[in-house]
């Protein structure tokens, strides 16, 4: 759903033609309920559209036809299914030899290799849950970016191989996955148990390297996120707030020491912040050069005026004849931003295109 397409977006938005095959019906990625409303437009930008039945016979033949005519196949589907369907990378690859094949799965070759994973079950096993939520309460990221990531890897494997291909003639299987993505997430703190020999706690119970860096609420209710990580920061808060004097008194001198004290200035700073309202301190913090940020709900980046004036928040025709908004790579090259091509292509739009004639092999369509 989010993985392989992912991929696939990231070669399209760098210039590929990319080929989305869908089932007959189209993708239940475009209907899906709640929280996945939104995960096609995503993530399918600038592809073409073919359906094929990969079910039949014939369905199978053509797209052992279209991979033959292709640099690079991508596959998201559960382990083996496409060997059963004769699609696999031995079967294409000696008949294609400088195919690239990239695979996204849940795991690596190994003993977990035939479990069936979600972005939220690797989160949990790869150590992400746990460092996010307080203590006893795992949390998963308010995102998938196990599948976003391991699709970004997957593009990785597969401009290497194109690079490796120019040398050695020969195409080669990648293999991207989502728990191993995940552990490279967790690597950090999977490092910090080895040089110490402690258990490291989840983030909202770490001890913090600073002694500013939290979230505030503010006059009405208003939260920002403040963070004063160097002495002069901290002077340099003071000033803004209006209470200088906090940055003379002995217990704050320095950062270790105002780390020691950490919930008392915590405490004095949010009596002070709970009078000030965000819009008027939000500009005079970044006047002074003192890490902020509002506390930003998703629909509210939709006007976001960097995004909007840097050019990564674009309008793209969608596939219902629509125009929404779609936020690009966050990538420039040579100045500019890999934008949209081509709209939101509808289910099987470009079959006439690349399978004329084989009405069959698209079920029907």
């Amino acid at each position: 759903m989010v993985m392989g397409p992912t991929c696939g977006m990231i070669l399209a938005d760098l210039g590929a033609e990319v080929i989305k095959v869908e089932p007959p019906g189209g993708d239940k990625t475009r209907r899906l309920p709640g929280l996945g409303i939104g995960f096609f437009r995503a993530f399918n930008r600038n592809k073409k559209s073919v359906v094929l039945d990969i079910t039949t016979a014939a369905g199978q033949a053509a797209a052992i036809e279209l991979a033959g005519q292709c640099d690079v196949l991508l596959e998201n589907f559960r382990p083996g299914l496409m060997q059963e369907f004769g699609l696999g990378y031995e079967a294409l690859s000696a008949r294609f030899p400088r195919l690239v094949y990239a695979s996204h799965k849940g795991f690596l070759p190994g003993p977990y290799e035939k479990r069936l994973a979600l972005d939220e079950v690797v989160q949990m096993m790869a150590g992400l849950s746990y460092m996010t939520g307080p203590p006893g309460r795992p949390l998963r990221a308010g995102a998938s970016v196990n599948d976003i990531m391991g699709g970004m890897f997957g593009a990785i494997g597969v401009l290497a191989a194109l690079r490796e291909r120019e040398r050695t003639g020969r195409g080669q299987e990648i293999q991207s996955a989502l728990f191993e993505n995940c552990v490279f997430l967790a690597a950090q703190h999977m490092q910090q148990f080895a040089m110490t020999g402690e258990i490291p706690p989840p983030m909202p119970a770490r001890v913090s390297a600073w002694s500013v860096y939290d979230v505030f609420t503010l006059a009405g209710g208003e939260q920002l996120f403040i963070g004063a990580v160097s002495d002069k920061q901290f002077i340099t808060l003071c000033k803004v707030l209006g209470h200088p004097e906090l940055a003379t008194r002995p217990e704050y001198a320095d950062n270790a020491a105002r780390v020691a004290v950490r919930p008392q200035l915590l405490e004095a700073l949010g009596a002070i912040l709970r009078h000030h309202r965000a819009e008027d301190l939000a500009p005079r913090l970044e006047a002074a050069g003192v890490p902020y940020a509002p506390i930003m709900r998703p629909d509210q980046l939709l006007d976001d005026p960097h995004l909007v004036g840097s050019g990564g928040l674009v309008p793209m025709p969608m596939d219902d004849g629509s125009v929404a908004p779609t936020v690009l790579l966050p990538l420039l090259m040579g100045g500019r931003r890999p934008g949209v091509r081509r709209p939101l292509p509808k289910a099987g739009e470009h079959n006439a295109e690349l399978f004329p004639g084989h009405a069959e092999a698209c079920g029907g369509s």
